[in-house]
């Protein structure tokens, strides 16, 4: 289908940006907004994006004039008349999308694609109410469009031949990499990243780790760009208690019901960076997100006592300890300073600690990968041992979190459910292990994907931990997804 003209309905910060990227492509695009004011302010955004773009190197000054003149303002619908393909992006509404639609199909001729860039609602609902059932698809474009190079491209039960594969297309045309699903709430960025904040929010709520603890987990321990809770409070706690709500809608079960915590905070006004307020607080400017107990207030010990389980002593800890000038026996009554015990993802660190004879000097170490460093306390540790060994880590150059002694510490009790959560959906068929990972290092900046997260810890392992979990705590969210036990089982990785 060659697709020249398109409408864009809409004109807030998605709609302008999603008409600069059609109109970069080279495109003529009918701009409409009803409301003048919002129209102009939408011109405003494309103007000032393109302006961004030339100064940034990203556009030729000359191709900027030319891109603002293929974009044609409008207030009414009668204007997209000889459009190929509109898409709406209006606010997140059912009632709203349908009268646009409703709309639009009176006007479009009838080869034209109807497409919605919603990230929540059915496609399949938006489409069963117009007149063109078999020509309505879900665009998906992240914010900012122009920048962002993913496209979720959602087809329907009753799409026609060739127009979801038109679509993807066209994605590409835009210099965009589209990712084909068929219609289920979240689609895969979403339903990937949301439970996982979600999570996130919960363990907050629960005790289990202090909000700085839980966001350096995540940048430091596991690559991601930005902490769980100030990305939620960046895109807006109202936002993502909703998309929970989609997602608990469809699919039930622990692992989407919205976190008690997110709710409350709704409630009370404080959605994240908009409000000046979340998880948070913005008031005066960017907030503090260390947590300054792992700090090295104290000077580290003068002398350890170093215990690897299942070892001979010699380990990646032993030789850093070593380097830094620091006394290390392995006898627990030695007249130490401290009792370290070095962690892996495996049993817990209350009996080895009960076993030292001085529990309440002893304290678990678990190099969780990058540069961070759990610091694993049992109810018995005292806040001396703890301080100490945060000291010590520090001074041995790594990032310090502090993690109760439950399977997976910290690091892994947030990344192990979200790679079960992938898995899950490639075993559903719903997505491949490489459109997974596109979905999430493209719309989500995920440095990798989470089946290359996954081979890369082992399938071995995220089993170990997720059987672990679920016999902790018996919650279904934890229980292992079959398809990773077969991989386990069998020695297999998902992206060869």
């Amino acid at each position: 289908m060659d697709i020249r003209q398109v409408a864009v309905v809409g004109l807030g910060t998605m709609g302008a940006g999603i008409a600069e990227v059609f109109a970069r492509a080279g495109l003529e695009v009918v701009a409409i907004e009803a409301d003048p004011a919002a129209l102009r302010r939408g011109l405003d955004l494309l103007e000032r994006s393109l302006d961004r773009a030339v100064s940034r190197g990203r556009l030729a000054a000359a191709e900027r004039y030319a891109v603002g003149a293929r974009v044609r303002p409008a207030s009414g619908y009668a204007e997209a008349a000889g459009a190929d393909l509109a898409i709406e992006a209006v606010p997140e509404r059912p009632e709203l999308k349908r009268e646009v639609f409703a709309e639009l199909d009176r006007v479009l001729p009838p080869h034209a694609i109807l497409a919605t860039n919603t990230s929540s609602l059915s496609v399949t609902a938006i489409a069963a109410a117009t007149g063109r059932p078999g020509r309505v698809v879900g665009l998906h474009f992240f914010n900012p469009a122009p920048v962002m190079a993913l496209v979720e491209v959602v087809g329907t039960v009753l799409a026609a031949d060739g127009v979801t594969a038109a679509a993807a297309g066209l994605a590409r045309r835009l210099g965009k990499t589209p990712v084909q699903v068929t219609d289920r709430a979240g689609f895969v960025a979403n339903a990937l990243l949301l439970p996982y904040l979600n999570h996130a929010a919960r363990l907050l709520e629960t005790g289990f780790a202090s909000r700085a603890d839980i966001d350096t987990a995540a940048t430091a321990g596991l690559g991601l760009p930005m902490g769980p809770l100030a990305l939620l409070d960046l895109i807006g706690l109202d936002t993502s208690l909703s998309i929970m709500e989609v997602l608990a809608a469809e699919f039930g079960g622990p692992r989407y019901a919205p976190a008690p915590l997110l709710r409350r905070l709704v409630d009370a006004g404080a959605t994240g960076r908009k409000s000046g307020r979340g998880f948070y607080d913005y008031a005066a400017g960017a907030p503090e997100t260390t947590d300054t107990r792992n700090g090295a207030a104290g000077p580290a010990p003068a002398s350890i006592t170093l215990i690897v389980p299942g070892a001979d002593g010699d380990s990646v800890l032993a030789d850093a300890v070593a380097r830094a000038g620091i006394t290390v026996n392995t006898d627990p009554a030695g007249g130490s300073d401290l009792v370290l015990i070095e962690k892996s993802l495996g049993d817990p660190l209350l009996a080895a600690a009960l076993a030292t004879g001085r529990p309440g000097d002893a304290v678990g170490l678990h190099l969780a990968g990058g540069n961070l460093a759990e610091i694993v306390l049992t109810r018995l540790a005292s806040p001396a041992a703890a301080a100490a060994a945060a000291a010590l880590a520090a001074r041995l150059g790594w990032t310090v979190v502090r993690a109760p002694d439950r399977p997976g510490f910290l690091v892994g009790t947030l990344l192990y459910p979200h790679l079960a959560d992938a898995v899950r959906m490639v075993q559903d068929g719903y997505a491949s292990p490489a459109d997974v990972d596109t979905a999430m290092t493209l719309g989500c900046g995920y440095p990798r994907g989470p089946l290359e997260l996954l081979d890369e810890a082992g399938p071995a392992t995220a089993l170990a931990v997720l059987e672990a979990m679920h016999r902790a705590y018996g919650d279904p969210a934890f229980a292992p997804p079959p398809l990773l036990s077969d991989y386990a089982a069998a020695g297999l990785r998902f992206r060869d």
